[in-house]
């Protein structure tokens, strides 16, 4: 089920259905906003933590 979500007609969809609630000039910035996120996700898995070092 999930190995048929990504399929490119399907991601053509929701890219379509975003511009359509958002319009074009909020696109890139919810683009950003989200790379953003991604990165500091990945970052925070990357780097230890200190408060798994005081139990």
């Amino acid at each position: 089920m999930i190995e048929d979500l990504l399929q490119p007609r399907h991601l053509l969809v929701i890219l379509v259905v975003a511009l359509l609630l958002f319009g074009p000039q909020k696109l890139p910035e919810l683009g950003k906003g989200l790379a953003e996120g991604i990165r500091g996700f990945k970052d925070s898995l990357k780097t230890p933590s200190s408060d798994s070092d005081k139990v």
